[in-house]
């Protein structure tokens, strides 16, 4: 997998990022100097658990058979003791379907299993990096 980032023209701190065919967008807020003008790095972190949760809902849903036609996520941050080492995501998940309450409970336990889910409580992330 190739991810590449440059420094895009507009902004002080915006970024552009090529992954694949997909271009994206990062920035920092405002009080941080940045323009605000996309997601900032902490926002698209956040956004890969909600993502990566629908996908996996969606997914077993089809598999199973199950009426699940979407998946909402609210995400409420709350990084207050980040630089203790706590980084808490609170996630709020509405099913929409037509789905029995044994369907929902289903649903809810396979959550827990999406891929970044696992990722970010289980497993030691170790990043090597070099300038050039």
């Amino acid at each position: 997998m190739s991810i590449s980032l440059q420094k895009s023209d507009g902004g002080q701190y915006r970024q552009t990022i090529r992954i694949h065919q997909h271009t994206l967008f990062a920035d920092v807020a405002t009080e941080l100097g940045g323009d605000d003008s996309a997601p900032d790095p902490h926002d698209l972190y956040d956004a890969s658990l909600a993502a990566c949760k629908a996908i996996t809902l969606l997914m077993y849903a089809k598999r199973k058979q199950l009426a699940l036609e979407s998946v909402d996520i609210d995400i409420k941050r709350d990084s207050s003791k980040e630089a203790q080492g706590l980084y808490v995501l609170n996630l709020t998940m509405k099913l929409n379907g037509d789905l029995s309450q044994a369907d929902k409970d289903l649903l809810e336990k396979m959550a827990e299993k999406c891929p970044i889910h696992k990722l970010m409580t289980t497993a030691t992330t170790e990043v090597n990096a070099s300038v050039s």
